[in-house]
């Protein structure tokens, strides 16, 4: 089943105005939302809207909130998000570092007072319209991780996303959790009824392996790297949370379990601009030598090509751009949700 990016934006734009948001709010929303799903990141899209909107109408987030902007110093700002949902907040964080990296270079900007905001390169890819390279990182919305050696949840999936801009060509993105996979991945194999491989989670306590995505309370995501993977959760989210005055640690509300609660969700956005070392052109030039050399260098026996970050995105935009699969149990979450609010489904081809 396949729907139409433009089907999905209007379906996501309706929904949440049903919700209470305003309709410039709405748009901008659902365009950020389907950008994850065209680029591959199928469980921080579309697949995201009931509990969003869920929690939205419990009390959990802002439906029309007032987002500020206090400039902090020359390259430095913090946005202010009055709980609304993170696709606007880190929407406006985005503007604000583009504009301020057009003035000094470089922008360092925080988000407070916000929630989750869905793939981590659809923002950390805004700043490359302006020919920027784009950084972003952010305490998930949940912890999943313990501190290397502990059971305890006291760290979350803790992404990192940098974006860099290749003109003429498809850009280079690296998109990660921290942790070998994102939790989302774990709720979209337990909405499809498909088993975990080992290697993603362990149960807290006994330390062996779960393949039960239905089983996920219960168990601990691994990080990347073992301890590498650790220490990088901490020190992004202490970047994206104490700095900003946001949550961590034991202070993070899971808004998987709890739809009423504020998340108080930090972020951190920069901004690069690429003209202030070199000509875009150039940098674009040199960029496109090496990542030809690693394409084309010697591979190891029975790979068939060497995948280097944001190859795989550029690919799905283009295959998506027609249309995005949809699997029936998806369908059905979203077309009861438009029943709830007596809005239009989301028609399918």
């Amino acid at each position: 089943m396949k729907a139409t990016p433009d089907a999905m934006r209007a379906f996501i734009a309706r929904c949440c105005e049903a919700a209470g948001m305003p309709a410039e709010d709405a748009r901008v929303v659902a365009l950020r939302m389907v950008e994850a799903d065209l680029s591959g990141a199928d469980s921080h899209g579309i697949f995201r809207l009931p509990q969003y909107l869920s929690r939205m109408m419990q009390g959990g987030m802002n439906p029309r909130p007032a987002i500020t902007v206090r400039r902090l110093a020359p390259a430095v700002a913090m946005v202010e998000g009055d709980n609304a949902m993170g696709h606007l907040v880190m929407t406006r964080a985005a503007d604000e570092a583009v504009a301020i990296a057009r003035e000094t270079g470089i922008a360092w900007v925080g988000a407070r007072a916000s929630n989750h905001a869905g793939s981590g390169a659809v923002y950390a890819t805004l700043p490359m319209a302006a020919g920027m390279v784009g950084i972003y990182t952010v305490v998930a919305s949940a912890n999943h991780m313990a501190p290397w050696g502990g059971s305890e949840l006291l760290l979350g999936t803790n992404p990192l996303a940098i974006a860099i801009p290749v003109h003429g060509a498809d850009p280079v993105v690296l998109d990660m959790a921290t942790t070998v996979v994102s939790y989302g991945t774990v709720k979209g194999r337990a909405l499809l009824g498909q088993a975990m491989p080992e290697g993603w989670m362990v149960h807290a306590q006994t330390g062996e392996p779960i393949t039960d995505p239905k089983q996920s309370a219960d168990g601990v995501l691994l990080p990347i790297g073992g301890y590498k993977g650790a220490g990088l959760a901490l020190v992004l989210g202490l970047l994206a949370g104490p700095l900003n005055r946001a949550a961590f640690g034991r202070d993070v509300v899971d808004f998987n379990a709890d739809e009423t609660s504020v998340t108080e969700t930090g972020h951190v956005l920069i901004a690069l601009d690429v003209a202030r070392f070199l000509d875009p052109a150039d940098f674009a030039r040199e960029v496109t030598r090496h990542m030809d050399d690693l394409r084309t260098s010697a591979r190891m026996q029975g790979v068939a090509s060497i995948r280097l970050p944001g190859d795989m995105r550029a690919t799905r935009e283009r295959e998506r751009a027609a249309g995005v699969e949809l699997s029936p149990q998806l369908l059905a979450r979203l077309n009861a949700l438009a029943e709830k609010l007596g809005v239009a489904g989301l028609g399918t081809r």
